[in-house]
């Protein structure tokens, strides 16, 4: 069989564009956005109700004070197991991939659409330490190809694929609140060039414009707190780092790199035994999670809730004030939600990349205190390193830390470049090492 120059695919993709039927692809990808957008706006709304519920509201109405009793995610955490487990064991499509093999994976079928939804909403409210990203993705392709089904598109044909990549364009853009992200991150994982790159981005750009605007605008009209990704960092803080912050970004993005590639590595020693065992070993791991959280609270008398969810809470509360938090508070974070996060991404259900920000958010806290070294860049080379160790896409990793800081990310670029080079040749040595170059005559 023979191999398929780069110039056959730019070739077929400018006959796919020039065709009279791409004008109809991109009318469908743009109808698109806007169920997607609703699916998206409601379960990321069921989401932030029954997080607030199981973390605030019940355990201060039964308990009274300010944060849950240190054992609270305990039972939290079991259900959220015993849930996701049964789902892995029994479900169409097992509740969608394990968050350790990253964003990507098939589109789910009809059958097994509900079922990612329902394990990401039994993992995400009761603490695992994931974020909604994954789960909305593979909706958003999922809910695409069954409405494509509709318009008549054959299931496994190119148009196909065509439009669950704007089903999934249009998720990206309300999860992260920006079609920039969304076409960055296709562009990164597309990995294709010229027409062909053309052909598959251009109707998930206009997915994710449509979803955007319906998304926002439902945030508007209902009232409900769609939430906000940019850092409320305080007024005053530096404007332009200096060469002190650009050295200190070395080692933080090395350390950030490491440390997120020890959890990787122990989230792929235990994904293969809770694949085997899928509900016995999803409530020990999620058992595990909430142990975690507990020991955490036990041992700082701060929330379990900053070790169990996402984190993207915790770090904003870092960003408003990272001088309130104690240094050995800090170092137990570290530990315990690195720790719940490798538990998390072998065995339940949702995103990697909002803990692996917030991770390396919290290492920039840490080491912001450096002689020279100012918060605000600690954190973003922390951010930039431990997103893209986590989410080898230097070029997404980067935009999305610099659409996090807001006002000062574009000041702030120049760290954020060199903490994501250093941590991704980081990771990649640390997995592959040195080969000798393709650049070598």
């Amino acid at each position: 069989m023979s191999e398929v120059s780069p110039q056959q695919v730019r070739d077929r993709a400018l006959e796919l564009i020039r065709h009279p039927d791409y004008l109809r692809l991109l009318g469908i990808a743009g109808l698109l956005g806007v169920p997607v957008s609703l699916v998206a706006f409601g379960f990321l709304a069921v989401l932030h109700a029954a997080e607030h519920q199981m973390w605030h509201t019940i355990p201060q109405h039964l308990f009274g004070g300010d944060q849950p009793p240190w054992w609270w995610p305990l039972p939290l955490l079991a259900v959220a197991g015993l849930g996701v487990g049964a789902v892995a064991r029994w479900a169409p499509g097992h509740g969608g991939h394990t968050p350790v093999d990253g964003m990507g994976g098939p589109p789910p079928q009809p059958a097994e659409l509900p079922w990612v939804l329902v394990a990401a909403l039994l993992s995400l409210p009761l603490g695992a330490v994931l974020g909604p990203e994954a789960p909305l993705i593979a909706g958003g392709g999922g809910l695409a190809l069954l409405a494509a089904h509709a318009f008549g598109v054959a299931p496994g044909s190119r148009r196909a694929l065509i439009i669950s990549g704007a089903g999934a364009a249009a998720a990206i853009a309300a999860i992260f609140g920006s079609p920039i992200v969304a076409a960055v991150l296709l562009i990164e994982m597309v990995q294709l060039s010229g027409a062909a790159l053309s052909a598959v981005v251009i109707p998930c750009l206009l997915a994710a414009g449509v979803g955007a605007i319906v998304f926002t605008g439902l945030g508007l009209w209902s009232g409900l707190p769609i939430g906000s990704l940019t850092l409320p960092i305080p007024p005053g803080s530096v404007i332009r780092p200096d060469i002190a912050d650009l050295l200190w970004a070395l080692p933080v993005a090395v350390v950030a790199a490491v440390g997120i590639r020890l959890v990787r590595g122990l989230a792929k020693q235990l994904a293969p035994r809770v694949a085997a065992r899928p509900l016995s070993a999803t409530v020990l791991a999620a058992l595990g999670v909430g142990v975690c959280a507990s020991v955490y609270a036990l041992l700082t008398g701060r929330s379990p809730a900053e070790v169990a969810l996402s984190g993207q809470q915790t770090l904003a509360a870092l960003a408003a004030d990272p001088h309130a938090w104690p240094e050995a508070a800090l170092v137990a974070l570290v530990v315990f939600k690195g720790l719940g996060y490798a538990l998390s991404l072998a065995a339940l259900r949702g995103g990697p990349i909002f803990p692996a920000v917030s991770l390396g958010g919290i290492l920039g806290v840490l080491a912001g205190p450096l002689p020279g070294f100012g918060a605000v860049p600690a954190m973003a080379a922390g951010m930039a390193a431990a997103t893209v160790a986590m989410l080898p896409l230097p070029v997404s990793a980067v935009v999305l830390v610099v659409l996090l800081l807001g006002p000062l990310g574009f000041a702030m670029t120049p760290v954020v470049l060199i903490a994501t080079v250093v941590a991704y040749m980081t990771e990649q040595l640390t997995e592959h090492g040195l080969n000798h170059s393709p650049l070598a005559p």
